[in-house]
């Protein structure tokens, strides 16, 4: 073993374990630290014996234990959890050092550690991993952002421990890790990849509600579906772990998935992705209504009760199965595409916004291995920013906006037969309420405006006149010429 550790690792919890275990693996001597240390002595005779992994006993004996510039990694719970480990650690620490916070925590604080910690002259990363345990374990994909100085001094360890992709030539040579920008571009970067992962649950999960309740299909039936769903272009980590999941069964022998009680919980990064969408004025529509499924699916008392006295349409289907699935899986797809349009068009006002620097396509290569929504689409989506960096809406491509639009008449029909027969299918609708919007040269925000001006004097731009004249009317007769100031959201 090493005389000194290449970095420390503070949080024993399962992604820490993970993480120290695949750093050693690649050949980094990691010491472990924990709050508690019991848990430090467990891992240390346990799945860390006999390997190159220390333990620490205090934050003291952590950072004496670092080769310099020490690097610190901290797997705690977001929050005032990271706020207090960097107020133990700064005193022990030297000019360089570099505290890097590996949870979900929200990019607003990274922005606000980065200024604090180079104010100290020290170092921060904020860095998103995706993966879960097996992630962390075998390869996650890694998005940091931060004082990029710190780049250089922690490439190595990073890019070596991260998922790999094949390359353009079929090599798997790639990291799906790699630096993304200042301050909290890597925790927003992750908090938008977990904004289209609730997107792409919840579409499953809305694809699952109309096989089994419309269709009538059994767990095994919809098995073969999502199984034959993964040869198709919407191959993905989520989908293969879904045909698993309806081909497990308990120990009656019927499917767990039946079992398990109809009520979703959340961490807050969806939240999150929501709430900044609004911030900056971005139609996230479909991540925000995952979010809002999940709130409604938690209401569960309320909707038995509800069940009981309000009565909706009696289920009918009486067209082709094969044919509805088919339009089923043509409309899951379109739906996808329009939740990477609006996670990709967050990310870009957010770069505006935040002066951030981002590579889209080097976002969706980290994308296409170890983390969660790891899919064959991402890599349609790294050409469409290799093409033209400068891509508003992935719709406005080629393959995405001939995919969308041969899919959109099967998209139409299922939204449909959900309507018709009372299903609620919140993100498939909403995606393509937005897709109707966006491909719409003409809204009726003209009538929104004028009433807007009626009743507050917001005034109005005109269609005769120069975008950026504003005007007012006294509609009544009885109000007077001073209108209110503009602004834009």
């Amino acid at each position: 073993m090493k005389s000194k550790s290449d970095i420390g690792l503070v949080g024993l919890a399962v992604m820490g374990e993970n993480l120290i275990l695949n750093m050693e693996s690649k050949g980094f001597t990691v010491t472990a630290y924990n709050r508690s240390y019991s848990k430090v002595e467990k891992f240390i005779e346990g799945r860390a014996k006999g390997k190159n992994i220390r333990g620490a006993d205090s934050v003291k004996t952590l950072v004496e234990s670092l080769a310099t510039p020490r690097k610190v990694m901290l797997m705690v719970k977001a929050g005032q959890a990271v706020d207090d480990f960097i107020e133990q650690l700064i005193p022990f620490l030297d000019q360089g050092d570099i505290i890097i916070d590996g949870g979900n925590t929200h990019f607003p604080d990274s922005n606000r550690r980065t200024e604090y910690l180079e104010s100290k002259g020290l170092l921060y990363i904020g860095t998103g991993v995706s993966g879960g345990e097996e992630g962390a374990l075998k390869g996650p994909s890694i998005m940091l952002g931060g004082s990029k100085k710190a780049w250089p001094l922690v490439k190595d360890i990073f890019q070596s421990i991260s998922a790999k992709v094949a390359d353009e030539n079929g090599n798997e040579v790639v990291p799906c890790c790699d630096w993304v920008g200042d301050a909290g571009a890597g925790h927003f970067v992750k908090m938008v990849h977990n904004g289209i992962e609730y997107g792409d649950m919840q579409l499953i999960c809305e694809a699952y509600q109309l096989m089994k309740v419309v269709l009538g299909l059994n767990a095994d039936e919809i098995q073969k579906v999502f199984a034959h769903w993964n040869t198709t272009e919407l191959d993905s980590y989520l989908i293969d772990i879904t045909k698993d999941i309806f081909a497990f069964k308990d120990e009656d022998g019927e499917p767990l998935v039946e079992k398990i009680l109809d009520t979703a919980g959340q961490k807050g990064t969806g939240k999150w992705t929501g709430v900044t969408a609004l911030d900056l004025g971005v139609p996230l529509t479909l991540i925000a209504d995952s979010v809002f499924a999940r709130c409604i699916s938690a209401k569960k008392e309320q909707r038995v009760a509800a069940s009981k006295v309000i009565s909706g349409p009696e289920i009918h289907f009486d067209g082709d199965k094969a044919e509805f699935i088919e339009n089923l899986r043509q409309a899951v797809l379109a739906a996808k595409i329009v939740s990477y349009a609006q996670g990709y068009m967050l990310m870009q006002e957010a770069a505006k916004e935040f002066n951030w620097e981002l590579n889209y396509g080097g976002i969706a290569l980290m994308w296409r291995g170890g983390c969660i929504i790891r899919s064959a689409f991402l890599g349609k989506i790294k050409e469409a920013y290799d093409a033209d960096p400068k891509l508003e809406n992935l719709l406005l491509t080629p393959y995405f906006k001939d995919t969308v639009e041969s899919s959109q008449a099967g998209w139409r029909k299922v939204v449909g037969t959900a309507v018709t027969n009372g299903i609620a299918i919140p993100c498939l609708s909403s995606a393509l309420t937005y897709f109707d919007g966006f491909r719409t040269a003409r809204l009726p925000a003209n009538l929104l405006q004028a009433q807007r001006d009626y009743f507050g004097a917001h005034t109005y731009e005109r269609t005769d006149k120069p975008r950026g004249e504003f005007f007012h009317t006294n509609w009544t007769g009885r109000g007077g010429d001073t209108s209110s100031t503009t602004y834009d959201v």
